[in-house]
């Protein structure tokens, strides 16, 4: 599958040429994970992210949202995309809907994490959904990350790690089979994981040691510190998934009216 081009998303950028992308979201800022953006990486600031953006002083390539919560005298531009305000898909996965558009295969997302539980909730979900495609995402939160992988192994280089510098695996599918953990404090050997299972909270990194968490078929979610370097991430197969086109319909089952009500119709 390749992606829908639509005149909205601009013109699609070659492959190879952008990999890395940075997304600005309208959220939380934490000084433990200063947002900042690889040399050559398209930076895009999603709604409320154009304040941030324009309070860090980092120029954004792209601005999309329905700018619900952008300040009254931050101007978006002409260059923007503007998205209706009831819609199914939220500002920041139409935001990595465009980077994907435009090459990028790797994002690191500030202000998605903290605030708002749901949009939390959604922001992790989101990396799950990435993952799938064969992407690869970072949420940075307050002296956190959040990241997913699919079918696939996270590889964490050796580094000085403090005491209690925890670790958390979950499997965000139904079931993550054929889970390995290595070098870590606790270790897992091809065991199954459950979506309603905890038992990959709080484990450790071990001071200037390599770790791999690997997962042969399903999606995991990881949390690790903010301080640790970022893992490398191999897949088991190739992947020609894609995220889409944009979204900008308020789906059936959100535009029927409930019983007794109006319709019901997603907020973000």
């Amino acid at each position: 599958m390749t992606d829908h081009i639509s005149p909205r998303m601009g013109a699609a950028t070659p492959a190879g040429t952008i990999k890395e992308c940075t997304i600005l979201a309208a959220g939380e800022y934490y000084g433990s994970t200063p947002p900042s953006a690889a040399p050559g990486a398209l930076v895009i600031a999603a709604d409320g992210g154009l304040d941030h953006a324009r309070r860090l002083g980092i120029h954004a390539d792209l601005v999309i949202g329905d700018f619900d919560s952008v300040s009254s005298d931050a101007d978006p531009g002409d260059g923007a995309i503007r998205l209706p305000a009831q819609k199914d898909d939220p500002d920041l996965l139409c935001a990595l809907k465009v980077g994907w558009h435009r090459g990028a295969r790797r994002f690191h997302v500030y202000g998605a994490l903290g605030g708002r539980i749901d949009h939390t909730i959604a922001s992790i979900r989101l990396m799950g959904f990435l993952a799938e495609q064969g992407g690869t995402g970072f949420l940075y939160g307050d002296g956190y990350v959040v990241t997913a992988v699919h079918d696939g192994s996270l590889r964490f280089a050796a580094h000085p790690a403090a005491p209690r510098s925890m670790v958390s695996v979950f499997s965000l599918s139904d079931r993550s089979e054929g889970v390995t953990i290595s070098g870590l404090k606790y270790v897992l050997h091809d065991a199954e994981l459950a979506n309603t299972a905890v038992q990959g909270v709080s484990n450790e990194f071990l001071d200037h040691a390599e770790a791999s968490i690997d997962v042969a078929r399903g999606t995991l979610v990881v949390t690790f510190p903010a301080g640790s370097p970022l893992p490398s991430v191999t897949h088991h197969h190739e992947f020609t998934g894609s995220l889409g086109e944009l979204d900008m319909s308020v789906s059936a089952a959100l535009a029927r009216p409930a019983a007794g009500g109006t319709a019901l119709r997603t907020p973000l």
